[in-house]
C-alpha cells in the first residue's frame, strides 16, 4: 500500500505539472512570436534604408534622424507600457501595443515624404517600446526564477531571427521601389496574432497573486527605482542598458549602409547582416542558458571580451569572408549580451513593481539607441571611415562591462 500510495502521488505531481509547462511553452511561444516581428521591424528601416535614401534623396543626416525616430519613439513606449504594465496586467498591453505597431508599420510603407516617414516612425517606435518590458516580464514570470535567464532568452532571441527574416526580404525584393514590401510584412504579422493572443496567452500568475488580482495599487515610480536597496542597482542597470545598445542599434542601423558604401553589393549586405542576425539569436539562447547554469559573473565578463573582439575584428576585416565571420560573433555577443541585461533586469524588480522597474531601464537604454545612430551619423559626415566608427564603439562596451559586472554583486529580489 506505501508503494501504490508513493506511485499515485508521484502520477498526481505529474498531471498537476504539465498543465504548468504547458502555458509556459505557449507563453513562451505567443512572446517568441511577438518579439519575431519587433526584431522584423526594428531592423526594416536599417534593410531598406539604401533604396528610401535614393527614392527620397536623403542625406547622411536625413538617414540618421530616419533610423533614431523608431528608437526615440521607444523610450515613452518603454516606460508607458512598463508602468501599465504594472496597472491592468502584462496581457492587455501587449495585445495594444502589437495592434499599434502592426498598423503604423504598415502605415510607414505608405509614406510619401520623408517628414510623414519620421512621424510615422516615432509612432511605431512607442508601439514597439510598450511590447517589449511586457515581454520580457512575461516570459521571467512563466518559469521558475531558476530558468529566467533561459526564458528570456528564448523569447529575445525572436528579434534578431526576425532582423533576419528582414534581411532576406530585403535581398529578394528586387527595385528601388520594393522597399515597402518588409513594412507590410511586419505590419500584416502582429495583426493576425492578436487574435492568438486573446484566446491563448495566459496573464502572468505571478503578477496576479502579487498584486492581489489587480486590485493593489502600484507603488510610486520612485520608489520602485530607488526605493530599498534598489537605487543603485537602478543606476547600474541602466548604465549598461544605454551603453550597450548605442553599439546595437549603431550596427543594427548603419552596417547595411557602411558595408554598401564599402562597394558590397546588395546580395553581400544582406548576407551578412543575415549572419549578423543569425549569431544573435543564437548567442542569445546560449549565453542566456549558460547563465542558469553557470557563474553569471564568469558568463558575463567572457560576453563583453566576446563583443569587443568582435568589434576589433568586424572594424579591420579585409574581406567578404572576414566580414561575414566578424558579423555573425559580433551578433552572437552584441544581441546574446542584450538579452543577458534584460533577464538581469527582471531579476532586480519584484514581480508587483516588475513591469515599471523594467520598463524604466529599456526607456533608458533606448535613449542610447537614439545616441548610437546619430552618433555614427556625425562622424560619417566628419569624414571619418566606417573602421573608425565602428572601433569607437569598443570604449562604451567597457563602460558597459563594468556596470554589468557591479551590478551583479548586488542584491537580487526576493521572489
Amino acid at each position: 500500500m506505501k508503494r501504490a500510495g508513493t506511485f499515485s502521488s508521484t502520477q498526481s505531481a505529474a498531471v498537476t505539472a504539465t498543465p504548468g509547462r504547458t502555458a509556459a511553452a505557449v507563453t513562451l511561444g505567443l512572446c517568441f512570436a511577438i518579439a519575431l516581428l519587433e526584431g522584423l521591424d526594428l531592423q526594416s528601416v536599417g534593410v531598406a534604408a539604401p533604396r528610401m535614401a535614393r527614392e527620397f534623396g536623403l542625406s547622411v543626416g536625413q538617414m540618421g534622424l530616419a533610423f533614431s525616430a523608431g528608437t526615440f519613439g521607444l523610450l515613452p513606449g518603454a516606460m508607458v507600457g512598463g508602468r501599465l504594465a504594472d496597472r491592468i496586467g502584462r496581457k492587455r498591453v501587449l495585445v495594444i501595443s502589437a495592434c499599434l505597431f502592426g498598423l503604423l508599420s504598415i502605415m510607414t510603407a505608405l509614406a510619401s515624404d520623408f517628414h510623414t516617414l519620421v512621424i510615422v516612425r516615432v509612432l511605431t517606435g512607442i508601439g514597439l517600446g510598450g511590447a517589449l518590458p511586457n515581454l520580457i516580464a512575461l516570459s521571467s514570470e512563466a518559469v521558475e526564477p531558476r530558468s529566467r535567464s533561459t526564458a528570456v532568452s528564448v523569447m529575445y532571441c525572436g528579434i534578431p531571427f526576425g532582423g533576419a527574416i528582414a534581411s532576406v526580404i530585403g535581398v529578394l525584393s528586387a527595385g528601388d521601389a520594393d522597399w515597402r514590401h518588409i513594412f507590410y510584412v511586419g505590419g500584416a504579422g502582429p495583426l493576425v496574432l492578436v487574435p492568438l493572443l486573446l484566446v491563448f496567452l495566459a496573464d502572468s500568475k505571478a503578477f496576479a497573486k502579487a498584486s492581489h488580482d489587480g486590485q493593489a495599487r502600484p507603488a510610486p515610480v520612485g520608489e520602485v527605482l530607488f526605493g530599498g536597496a534598489r537605487g543603485l542597482s537602478t543606476v547600474q542597470i541602466w548604465i549598461s542598458y544605454f551603453c550597450t545598445l548605442i553599439v546595437l542599434y549603431f550596427l543594427l542601423n548603419w552596417l547595411p549602409s557602411l558595408m554598401a558604401a564599402s562597394g558590397l553589393t546588395r546580395a553581400q549586405v544582406g548576407s551578412v547582416q543575415i549572419f549578423f542576425n543569425v549569431g544573435g539569436g543564437i548567442g542569445a539562447l546560449c549565453i542566456g542558458m549558460l547563465m542558469d547554469r553557470m557563474r553569471s559573473g564568469v558568463v558575463v565578463a567572457g560576453m563583453y571580451v566576446g563583443i569587443i573582439a568582435s568589434l576589433a575584428a568586424l572594424s579591420l576585416a579585409p574581406g567578404l569572408t572576414a566580414l561575414t565571420i566578424a558579423a555573425f560573433f559580433a551578433g552572437m555577443f552584441v544581441v546574446g549580451g542584450q538579452s543577458v541585461l534584460y533577464a538581469l533586469s527582471a531579476a532586480f524588480y519584484p514581480t508587483a513593481m516588475r513591469g515599471t522597474g523594467v520598463g524604466a531601464a529599456v526607456a533608458v537604454g533606448r535613449i542610447g539607441s537614439v545616441v548610437g545612430p546619430l552618433a555614427a551619423a556625425q562622424l560619417l559626415a566628419m569624414g571619418r571611415s566606417s573602421s573608425t566608427v565602428i572601433g569607437a564603439s569598443i570604449p562604451v562596451t567597457v563602460i558597459a562591462a563594468a556596470a554589468a559586472l557591479l551590478l551583479l554583486r548586488r542584491p537580487r529580489a526576493d521572489e
